[in-house]
Formats: structure tokens, sequence, C-alpha cells
């Protein structure tokens, strides 16, 4: 194991090959798997906190670390649900299953939208994070399905832009050039980098604020 006061001259994708290491091979969330950076995760909350949103969905939920760390949140913030959206649940275990604020769908992100949709009030803010296949035509097609639930102030996520900006994993094209393009193509939305401020980040142009 490298030990930070003997490598302050790493390159900093060195750092990331490290921290990917970490983030998929033992990061959890109440003894969950949760495969997100912890400084991701941080920026989050400060986002949940800021926006207050009434439904927060997460596309993706692989073993539902995450899922119950953000009801978590809403529970300290007393209101709001999560709706988790994968195409297999069998990893949930029944500690996410039984949390009163979560609601998981089963099936394909885009297809389940009318299902999402459904158990949104027209009020609602809701906040979406993005973290499915990660392939460039999904991500796009998600951009595409999901924005139009997201009010003024509040955010659409989309993570894993560091796939090939940063870590030579994943699709290329992916997230990233998806994001580009959607930014290209719907004005309601900008990309707010201020939310990247501890530099290392796993989605590099993802937080898109709706304006």
């Amino acid at each position: 194991m490298k030990y930070m006061e003997n490598n302050l001259d790493m390159p900093v994708g060195e750092l990331l090959k490290i921290m990917q290491d970490r983030i998929l091979s033992g990061t959890a969330y109440f003894g969950i798997p949760a495969v997100k950076s912890p400084l991701d995760f941080w920026v989050y909350q400060e986002i949940i906190y800021q926006v207050k949103p009434d439904v927060i969905i997460e596309l993706g939920n692989h073993c539902g670390g995450s899922t119950l760390a953000l009801a978590h949140i809403l529970d300290n913030m007393n209101r709001g649900k999560v709706v988790g959206v994968d195409i297999d649940h069998k990893k949930i275990p029944s500690i996410v299953r039984k949390h009163t604020r979560i609601t998981l769908i089963t099936g394909d992100a885009c297809k389940s939208f009318e299902k999402v949709k459904n158990l949104i009030q027209e009020k609602d803010i809701v906040l979406v994070i993005e973290d499915s296949s990660h392939t460039y035509e999904n991500t796009l097609n998600v951009l595409r399905t999901y924005n139009s639930l997201i009010r003024q102030g509040s955010y659409f996520i989309v993570e894993d832009g560091i796939c090939h900006h940063g870590l030579d994993v994943g699709p290329d094209p992916g997230p990233y050039e998806a994001v580009e393009q959607f930014i290209n193509e719907n004005k309601n939305f900008k990309i707010d980098r201020a939310r990247e401020a501890f530099f290392i980040t796993w989605n590099p142009k993802g937080f898109l604020k709706r304006i």
C-alpha cells in the first residue's frame, strides 16, 4: 500500500487508479457495497440539503448501499423519498427493501419512466442521479427522458464521466460525451463545475443544474 506522505509528487492519474481500486473492492455503507467516490457523495449530501428534494431518483442501484445512504440523508431532513431503478435488484438486502422511504422499480430506466413519474406529485422537487450502463446511447437517452422531471434549481447528476477522462475504463464514448451532446441540445441545463470543488471527481461535467 502507498501512503500519502511518501507520495506527494504522485501524478493525479496514478492517484485515481488507487482510488478506483478501493471504490470497486471495498467501499460500503452500513456494510452494503456502494460503488461511489466518497468525495462525490459528500457533494451529493450538500446538494440534497440545499435543494431539499421531495424525490431522489437513483438510476442504477447495484447492491443498494448508496440507495440506503440517500434515504438516511432524507431521514435526517425528515422529508422525501428515494426511487431506485435497476434492471436487477437481486443483490439488494432486506434493510434497503424495508426502508420506508425507498421504492424499488425493477426494469430498464427509460422503459420504466412512466412508473417512476406516477410516484411523483406535480409540485415535487426532484433530483436525479444517473448511474446505469454508462454507454453514450443509454446515458443520452436517460437524460432526454428524465430531464422533464427536474425543476429550476435542482440537479441531474450524471456519474462516471471519468470514463476515458481520467481513467481508461468503461465505454468510449460514454457519459462525458453524452452530457456534452445533451447540453448542446437542451438549454434548460448548465454544467455546474463548482460542484467539482474537491478537484478529484468521478463525475466530470456531470453536475447538471436546471436553470
